[in-house]
């Protein structure tokens, strides 16, 4: 042991005191003696900061430590070291990996060979109606295709389809990479655009897959690639233009040809070459005027853009001529019916199902039409119209008002001129009465409403307005509306709507039933029932007259929402399709709603009402009264000829609980007189009202007699009980517009004006007759449901 100031001893007076284990000890060498390094630890790092001493907890000083700011440095440089890292590695896949992706795709895919994809394509699409039998069948067993050689293609052809659609294609390696980025940018701003050269568009044909994905489209390229490489690019120009679709039921350039110009290859000129290059984009606008003239004015602009042909040849160039589509093989339709396969083929195109695609699946098209129903309507109208003036237009269609379902599709006298059904506008006179109440229901008025019906009526901003010459209610100052609806009295309608809901209602109320906001007629677009410059309709709405103007079948679906009690349902001609194999590869789904409100209860009774009031119409005359008995409710119209005294168009449109019709009359561009071919004006009671009643007896034969549904009355739903003050009637005018002459009014003293001469045998049988009895003095017929507005122009 060591003595009392030596090691192990008592501590010294006056140093500190030592706690046991802290005395130094002869044993250990000095501190500050040199020592070998230890080995580092598994877990040193050299990349980290050298370990700091550790210090003895009296003598560690907290200077010394890294600040909270240091700290989150030291962190921020350690997950940005991670992050560049990471990023070089990505970016070295990203490089690599499409280089290997393309290599082993380039190993795997196959090229196709353009007999077989022919071969393929030459696949028939049967249209059937609606129980299932034949309608047509389109290119059936490799008809409208002939295979051609490069040889046999003209340089005008080969100019034409590179400026269409590849103008770099003989020098590109399968694929434009401009074109590609354009395409992108065109999808991200809205536009359409193909982006595809040539060699890409035939392998997507080749392969059936147009689907919007990256990997079908890296597929394409790498084939295309591939194609480019193994094969000369006259023979892939060759089976490109052998296979793809052209339109009208064309498959390869050299059928195309013919059914557009009826020429050879080598006939057509450089004019006819580009429109033809010009429907490879779109195959299935082929019959739209508009859409053909701007693709061949951009091919033509190709062409002076790249130096095959000049400018002098363009600026003379006109449009050419096509081969009238009447004179090309339909596949076993004709006439009219030719109307309802474009109307198949249309709505092919809107649901993304286009004819080139059911060809190459040998599709199945079951339509709605119903072909006992279609007949019928072909016969009655056939029946009436014999010996008619041959100026008349007119047209017919029919829809399952349950489903929206088109029955019948009955267009114009034949497959070659306007569809006047969706191909035409015409102004519908009072048989868009009928929304002017709907727009009055919505605001809580009902049938016993009463109104001025004195005739004529000046209102600010119009002058004066008029009811049809013999058209008086009882008590003309206090017409209810159940009375003037089946009268068709103007003033008390244009009183209605201008004083009253306004003419934006009324639109509204016609839109929810099924007149589109939007139409395209002749490839232009028409904005439905606004005035001028966008503004609200007018008050010609109220009568159907002036800017108001629809679509004839438009109309047909407005009044199926009626007979659906507020529902409505889109309209539709495709119910399914299947591919060769029997495998359902579209089928209808019903696109419905409620149509007069949100609630459906509401909307229900809105058109209960408006029908409780058009049941009593078909009754008014012989000429539209359903046989057996039948519910059948309806309203005609009739729209005069500008400052004149006669008609120009004639409507009826109405409906049982299972069926709408309506029926448009006229004449080309609207604006001639309509008569009979006994020289008698034609009101839509006449001529459109005996069409749509033969054919509803017919089409409704063996039905079963279903009643319309109670109403649940809104507002005023009863008559008020008038006594009249005078016996005197009232006078009336011709339904001009700012008239005031009057004309002799009739003596009798009955509610509605005589619908027969006294001096005139009554017309039992509408088919039979040989002419509508002459009007001959204001005691004849005037047509008491029927009148329309005088067009404001």
């Amino acid at each position: 042991m060591g003595g009392p100031g030596g090691p192990g001893g008592p501590r010294r007076p006056g140093g500190p005191e030592r706690r046991p284990g802290e005395e130094p000890t002869d044993l250990l060498p000095s501190v500050h003696h040199a020592t070998p390094r230890e080995p580092d630890l598994l877990t040193h790092r050299e990349d980290e900061l050298a370990a700091e001493p550790v210090y003895d907890e009296d003598e560690y000083d907290d200077e010394d430590e890294p600040t909270e700011t240091e700290a989150k440095a030291m962190r921020r440089k350690k997950i940005w070291r991670r992050v560049r890292r990471t990023s070089y590695v990505l970016l070295g896949l990203m490089i690599l990996a499409p280089v290997v992706a393309f290599a082993i795709a380039y190993q795997v895919v196959e090229v196709p060979v353009p007999e077989q994809v022919a071969a393929e394509q030459n696949k028939a699409i049967n249209i059937l109606y609606s129980d299932g039998s034949p309608m047509t069948k389109i290119a059936p067993d490799g008809a409208n295709r002939t295979m051609i050689k490069y040889e046999d293609l003209p340089d005008t052809v080969k100019h034409a389809v590179y400026a269409a659609e590849d103008p770099t294609f003989e020098e590109n390696p399968g694929f434009d990479f401009t074109a590609i980025a354009r395409a992108g940018w065109y999808q991200v701003t809205g536009r359409d655009s193909g982006g595809s050269g040539l060699t890409q568009q035939y392998v997507k044909q080749a392969t059936k897959d147009d689907s919007p994905t990256l990997s079908r489209k890296f597929t394409e390229i790498v084939k295309a690639y591939k194609m480019s490489k193994q094969q000369d690019k006259n023979d892939i120009l060759t089976a490109y233009l052998n296979t793809i679709y052209f339109g009208r039921s064309a498959y390869g350039i050299k059928e195309a040809a013919k059914v557009y110009f009826n020429k050879d290859l080598k006939d057509l000129t450089q004019s006819e070459a580009a429109l033809i290059a010009g429907m490879i984009q779109n195959p299935g606008r082929s019959e739209q005027p508009k859409y053909t003239l701007e693709r061949w004015e951009y091919v033509m602009g190709q062409l002076v853009k790249f130096h095959w042909a000049d400018q002098s040849y363009k600026d003379t160039e006109k449009f050419p001529a096509m081969r009238p589509l009447a004179d090309l093989d339909q596949g076993g339709i004709d006439g009219t019916r030719l109307y309802i396969k474009t109307q198949i083929l249309n709505e092919l195109e809107k649901i993304g199902y286009d004819m080139a695609r059911a060809q190459q699946v040998g599709a199945t098209i079951y339509t709605t039409i119903d072909p006992g129903m279609q007949t019928a309507a072909e016969q009655v109208i056939d029946n009436v119209m014999t010996g008619q003036p041959e100026k008349l237009t007119y047209s017919m269609s029919a829809i399952d008002p349950t489903s929206g379902a088109v029955k019948v599709y009955w267009a114009g006298k034949d497959g070659n001129g306007i569809d006047y059904q969706k191909g035409t506008l015409q102004e519908p006179g009072s048989s868009f009465k009928p929304f002017d109440f709907v727009a009055a229901l919505q605001k809580g008025e009902g049938a016993g409403t009463t109104y001025d019906g004195s005739s004529p009526r000046s209102f600010p901003g119009r002058g004066d307005v008029s009811n049809s010459p013999g058209v008086a209610c009882k008590v003309p100052k206090q017409c209810s509306v159940r009375e003037a609806m089946v009268k068709s009295v103007n003033t008390v309608f244009y009183d209605m709507v201008v004083n009253n809901t306004g003419t934006q209602k009324v639109a509204d109320a016609a839109h929810q039933a099924g007149i589109p906001d939007e139409v395209e007629v002749g490839d232009k677009k028409y904005k439905m029932l606004v005035g001028e410059n966008g503004t609200p309709p007018d008050g010609n709405i109220s009568i159907g007259g002036g800017l108001t103007q629809v679509r004839p079948f438009d109309m047909t679906s407005a009044y199926a929402t009626f007979a659906s009690r507020g529902v409505y349902h889109e309209p539709f001609f495709i119910s399914k399709i299947v591919d060769a194999d029997g495998t359902t590869v579209h089928q209808h789904i019903d696109k419905s709603k409620a149509a007069f409100s949100d609630d459906p209860q509401e909307s229900q009774d809105i058109a209960d009402n408006v029908t409780d009031v058009l049941k009593d119409i078909p009754k008014a005359q012989a000429r539209t009264t359903c046989a057996g008995g039948r519910a059948c409710a309806g309203k005609t119209g009739t729209q005069e000829r500008a400052n004149t005294a006669e008609n120009s168009k004639a409507w009826m449109v109405g409906y049982t609980p299972t069926l709408s019709v309506g029926v448009y009359m006229g004449t080309e561009g609207g604006v001639d007189a309509i008569k009979d071919k006994g020289g008698s004006d034609i009101y839509g009671s006449g001529l459109p009202g005996m069409i749509w009643k033969q054919f509803m007896d017919r089409a409704m034969d063996g039905q079963p007699l279903e009643p319309f549904a109670k109403p649940n009355p809104i507002g005023q739903f009863e008559e008020p009980v008038i006594t009249p003050t005078t016996t005197v009637p009232p006078k009336t005018t011709t339904p001009k517009e700012t008239t005031t002459t009057t004309t002799p009014e009739p003596t009798t003293t009955t509610t509605e004006p005589p619908t027969k001469p006294t001096t005139t045998k009554p017309c039992n049988n509408p088919i039979t007759c040989t002419q509508q009895p002459p009007v001959t003095s204001t005691t004849d017929p005037v047509d008491p449901i029927g009148g329309g507005g005088k067009p404001t122009r």
